[in-house]
Order: C-alpha cells, then sequence, then structure tokens
C-alpha cells in the first residue's frame, strides 16, 4: 500500500476515534451528572429507655389498701387483699354525689331550702337505736341543700344522709336505683349500696374502686370544699365536727370515714404534696388513698398512724425522669460519597411519674438523600404507663450531595 494511502487511513482512525471518544463523552456526561443517587442509610443508634424502679409503700398489715393520684390514670398500687370489703360511711360521698347529680348545685350556690318533716324526725331515733351517727333534727327545722350535704359528709349523720337521698329521690328505693346507675356509668362496677348510710355492712367495695370514687370527690367543686372543712355551724344542731381527724395533718384535706362493727375503722383520704424537680420547680400532686378494714373501731388512732406511714411512703414513689437531653442520637445517615450525619433529639424532656412504671422509646426517621443541619427528619416517643412524650429528631450537621468528581467515577450512583 502506498504511504500517502497508509497516511490517509491512519488520520481517518484518529479523526473518528477522537470523535467517538467525544461523543462518548458527551453521553456519558449527562449520564453520570443526571443519573439517580442511592439514598443515604440510616442505621439505630444503640439507647436505653430512662429507669425508672419502684417505690417500696409501707402497707398495713390487715385489710385492703389502694392509693391513686388526680392526673395519674387507673391505680398506682394496692396493697392486702383485692376481695370487696364493708365500706361503712364512706357510702355518703356515693350518697352526695348521687344526689348532686339529681340537684346540681353551682359553686358558692346553697341551693334550696328543705324544710324537714316529722319523717325526718322519726330517721334520728331510728339510727340512735342502732348505736348509729346522729344529729338532732325537728319537724319544720329549715335547711339549705348546701347545710344538707355538711351535715351528711363533715358529721357523717345517718339520719340526715337518708333525709337528703329521700329528698332528692323521693324514697330511698329511687335513690338505691339512681345510684346503681351512676355507679355504673362511673366505671364503679364493684361498688354495690344497700342503704344510702353505710349502717348496712352490704355496702361494699375494693379499695381500687373506692381510690376512684375519691378522685370523682375531689372534681366535683361541692362534695371536694365540704369534706375539707374541720368544723361547722348550722341552725339547731350547732357546731359539728369532721369525723376524720387527719384534716391538716400531712397535707391531707379528705375525703370521708367510715366505721362499722363489720367494716371496722376505714379512711378514704385525699392530700396535696409538693414534688420537686431537677431544675427546683414544685409540682403540686392530689394524692387519693384508702385504708379498709381497720382495726380500732372505736379508736381510729391506729388507722390514722397507718395512713400517714403509708402517704409519707408514698410521697417518694413520684419523681421526675429525665427521657432525653437535647443533643442525644438515635439514628446516623451515612452516603455512598462517604457524607454523614445522626438524628438528634432538638430539646431535653423529662416526665414526672410514678415509681415502677416502665418506660419504653420508639425512635424512627424518614428517608433522604440530602438534608440541612436542623431539618427535622423524625421522632423518639417515650411511653410511660398510659402517658406519651414525642420529641423531633433533626440533623446535627448537613448531609450533603456528592461532589463532581465522585458522580463523574459513580455513573449509576
Amino acid at each position: 500500500m502506498p504511504a500517502s494511502r497508509r497516511t490517509y487511513l491512519r488520520r481517518r482512525i484518529v479523526v473518528f476515534g477522537t470523535l467517538g471518544v467525544l461523543l462518548a463523552g458527551l453521553g456519558y456526561l449527562p449520564m453520570a451528572l443526571l443519573a439517580p443517587l442511592t439514598p443515604a442509610t440510616s442505621a439505630a443508634i444503640t439507647t436505653t429507655a430512662p429507669e425508672n424502679p419502684p417505690v417500696e409503700l409501707a402497707w398495713p398489715g390487715y385489710g385492703a389498701s389502694a392509693i391513686g393520684a388526680v392526673g395519674f390514670p387507673g391505680i398506682l398500687a394496692t396493697g392486702g387483699s383485692t376481695e370487696l370489703r364493708t365500706i361503712a360511711s364512706i357510702t355518703k360521698i356515693v350518697t352526695s354525689l348521687v344526689s348532686l347529680d339529681a340537684k346540681p348545685l353551682g359553686e358558692g350556690e346553697d341551693g334550696p331550702t328543705i324544710t324537714l318533716t316529722s319523717a325526718d324526725a322519726a330517721l334520728y331515733h331510728k339510727y340512735f337505736a342502732l348505736r348509729g351517727k346522729v344529729e338532732p333534727v325537728r319537724a319544720g327545722l329549715q335547711l339549705t341543700e348546701r347545710q344538707l350535704l355538711t351535715v351528711t359528709l363533715v358529721s357523717s349523720a345517718n339520719n340526715y344522709a337518708e333525709s337528703l337521698a329521700t329528698w332528692a329521690y323521693g324514697s330511698e328505693g329511687a335513690f338505691l336505683s339512681a345510684a346503681r346507675t351512676w355507679l355504673d356509668a362511673h366505671g364503679l362496677s364493684n361498688t354495690t349500696l344497700l342503704d344510702s348510710t353505710g349502717m348496712n355492712p352490704g355496702n361494699t367495695s375494693t379499695a381500687s374502686d373506692l381510690v376512684e370514687l375519691g378522685r370523682i370527690a375531689l372534681a366535683d367543686p361541692v362534695v371536694s370544699s365540704i369534706v375539707r372543712m374541720s368544723t361547722a355551724t348550722l341552725p339547731y344542731i350547732g357546731t359539728i365536727h369532721n369525723t376524720n381527724e387527719l384534716l391538716g395533718v400531712d397535707g391531707i384535706n379528705g375525703i370521708k370515714t367510715g366505721t362499722l362493727d363489720e367494716a371496722g375503722a376505714c379512711l378514704l383520704f385525699s392530700a396535696s404534696i409538693t414534688v420537686a424537680d431537677s431544675a427546683g420547680s414544685e409540682h403540686p400532686i392530689d394524692v387519693v388513698g384508702v385504708i379498709l378494714s381497720g382495726p380500732g373501731h372505736d379508736d381510729h388512732d391506729v388507722l390514722d398512724a397507718a395512713v400517714r406511714k403509708l402517704l409519707a411512703s408514698a410521697v417518694n414513689g413520684f419523681r421526675e425522669v429525665s427521657l432525653v437531653n437535647a443533643g442525644d442520637a438515635y439514628y446516623v445517615y451515612s452516603t455512598p460519597w462517604e457524607q454523614s450525619a445522626r438524628a438528634v433529639a432538638t430539646k431535653d424532656e423529662s416526665v414526672l411519674v410514678w415509681a415502677g412504671r416502665a418506660v419504653t422509646e420508639t425512635a424512627a426517621v424518614d428517608p433522604l438523600l440530602t438534608g440541612e443541619a436542623g431539618q427535622e427528619v423524625g421522632s423518639v416517643t417515650f411511653t410511660v404507663g398510659d402517658r406519651t412524650v414525642t420529641v423531633p429528631l433533626a440533623l446535627d450537621t448537613a448531609l450533603e450531595g456528592p461532589g463532581l468528581w465522585w458522580r463523574l467515577t459513580h455513573p449509576f450512583g
């Protein structure tokens, strides 16, 4: 082949080869630069839910007991028997609440004036013969609804309790029917009333039901204000004294005593306590508790001492638990182009809890390709009993896209 021919062919090969490379490069560049990127992988960082160890309560060595608190769902703890127990004059809390259901009183109102009759006067003799607590009454005596409730709850007068129920519903039988409906509506299915006073030992309940009853009583402005009264002065009756001798002691502000041969000494109590958190802030808590079937039918000293010990131990059961601190990491994102960022809690969070309630945590994050520092990418949720607390998770640093060189050398992302 002549030299000129070979030179021509080499030139064509160089030209077309160069052109081919240029064309290939022109196709490769958009493919490499525009190819979809593989999302970042997210890996969970091992964390441990906060501990919340139980507290040992000073339960009495008899009867049945329970502790609860306003704002803390359910029963916090129980001690002793879970069987039905005679509740004696704790009955009068139900009597008052059910009567108010029929004859409601606004906060600060005294209600209608009620003229007591000879039938009411006869109740004095009925309950006096039964050795029940009574207060004097006469036909024609006029008391307001609030005053009738006061004698019932403060003095625990049986004759006035039946007068209240009969006035509200027309008869004891009608009251008992309404009471059953009211108890069922409030989830107190383990509570039974056979009379309005508590003199009947067939009036029974469980400690758990009574704690819930106590919460209902505290939520009623009329009942809660009356059970806090240490004394009251009423027409004809004179000055009466609350049967709850613990009022004002250790923050105790209610609710109702009960005493009967078959029941022993009983107390459904409430107390306002204060719990301080780690920042020094104080949180008020209304505790509700009950002790049934205590010894000392005629002397509540033994029961009162047991209530104080139980309450003192229960105070230690309310504590602040730190759930998370801002910056705590739960996930780490990693990209094929060696970028990384962590998903961290955006704020501190703590919760006031009852000791022994398990704390669980669940974290989840969104899929990401890139992201800015501070961008919200998920959340961590803590569960304590019936309560949940959710804290957002955000990137602690930017998760940037790949550079030009990485894209050129990784055409398939």
